[in-house]
């Protein structure tokens, strides 16, 4: 009879969590989950169909995590500025928590795709944004340029008194 393990998806993602902080990208396998799990290679297969899959469990979660960061960050502020600032504070932290997938992931992503991910991440950023600027558009400008430039680590300062000359 086949053992339960309760919570085992959860208990699956926590563990490629800690491999990926302790050891990257490139270390993690779905073996050392398993082990890690104590519980069979097949097992993780029937919640992750690869580590690709598990990985983005763990980094969805966790963007889930920083995103309602973000969200209360907007419903205490008067103006965008300290929710420009936790955008910028949150996609730092999280492009330096996952280093490592960003830079030894050997799962390219097709461009289509690509773009709708893109598409989607610009949207979740421009969301908290939207009730500083009445049209569609400059929520997702600004979202833009925080994501392109907080990524290629341009100071917070310079962002935002660039912004500041727009607006």
């Amino acid at each position: 009879m086949p053992k339960i393990i309760e919570n085992l998806q959860e208990r699956l993602v926590a563990q490629a969590k800690a491999q990926l902080a302790d050891s990257g990208y490139a270390a993690l396998t779905v073996r050392s989950v398993a082990a890690g799990c104590g519980v069979g290679v097949g097992t993780v297969y029937n919640y992750f169909p690869s580590k690709d899959a598990l990985v983005a469990a763990v980094m969805l979660e966790e963007w889930d995590r920083r995103m309602q960061t973000v969200a209360a960050a907007g419903a205490d502020s008067d103006g965008p500025g300290p929710v420009l600032r936790c955008i910028y504070e949150q996609l730092r932290a999280y492009a330096r928590q996952y280093r490592s997938v960003f830079r030894e992931g050997q799962a390219a992503v097709p461009p289509g795709p690509f773009r709708r991910y893109h598409a989607m991440l610009r949207d979740q950023l421009a969301a908290p944004l939207g009730r500083y600027w009445p049209d569609a558009f400059t929520p997702q400008f600004v979202a833009e340029a925080l994501l392109a430039w907080t990524m290629e680590e341009k100071p917070f300062e310079e962002i935002y008194t660039l912004l500041q000359k727009l607006f």
